[in-house]
């Protein structure tokens, strides 16, 4: 009798340790993949990113044309009162081009393509989303995306960087937006842009 305890005892004893031993090895390797699935774990790729508390600073104009036979940015919908001086409702799709200079001639450096929602009822405020596409330089292929508030009338209007592609993976920064020049006739305008990026 008293050998049949002492094995009973070392039996759960046994199943103890390889209980606690099972646990011990799941909490350092993961648990076990299903039958049929393997997990395959990808080197990470190499970022072509200097180091990570590096700011760049790029500055451009970006020149948004709703009137003529060509325009790069074109209403899709609203406002719902069209003599609203604050537009409300009114949406917006662009592809407007974003230059060196001031000019529309001047040197080319991507382009700006998303819209700008007019979403404020007490005065002229976008919800402005966009993907900044750089076309030229030591950035060419890489983009940064916006999403922010702009109010065109503001001297500077402040809108974060919320991520980005190519050179700017994992970006975040804001973007400084001052109005250049502006037809309150047609709503063409150029924008002043200052970009800050920490990748």
């Amino acid at each position: 009798m008293a050998k049949g305890m002492v094995v009973m005892l070392a039996f759960w004893l046994l199943l103890l340790l390889a209980m606690v031993a099972a646990s011990e090895a799941q909490l350092h390797h993961g648990p076990e993949p299903m039958a049929g699935v393997h997990r395959h774990r990808r080197k990470a790729e190499p970022t072509p990113t200097p180091s990570s508390s590096e700011t760049t600073h790029l500055h451009f104009y970006f020149h948004d044309t709703v009137s003529g036979g060509s325009p790069s940015a074109v209403h899709v919908a609203g406002p719902a009162d069209m003599a609203s001086r604050t537009m409300f409702g009114l949406v917006t799709v662009m592809d407007d081009p974003l230059t060196e200079g001031p000019e529309p001639g001047s040197a080319a450096v991507g382009r700006a393509q998303g819209m700008y929602l007019a979403s404020d009822q007490a005065q002229l405020g976008f919800l402005q989303a966009m993907n900044i596409v750089l076309q030229s330089g030591p950035y060419n292929g890489s983009s940064l995306a916006v999403l922010g508030r702009n109010c065109p009338l503001t001297d500077v209007r402040e809108m974060p960087i919320v991520g980005g592609t190519g050179v700017f993976r994992f970006a975040r920064g804001y973007a400084l937006a001052r109005t250049h020049w502006l037809d309150f006739s047609t709503g063409d305008a150029t924008v002043e842009y200052d970009i800050y990026v920490m990748q």
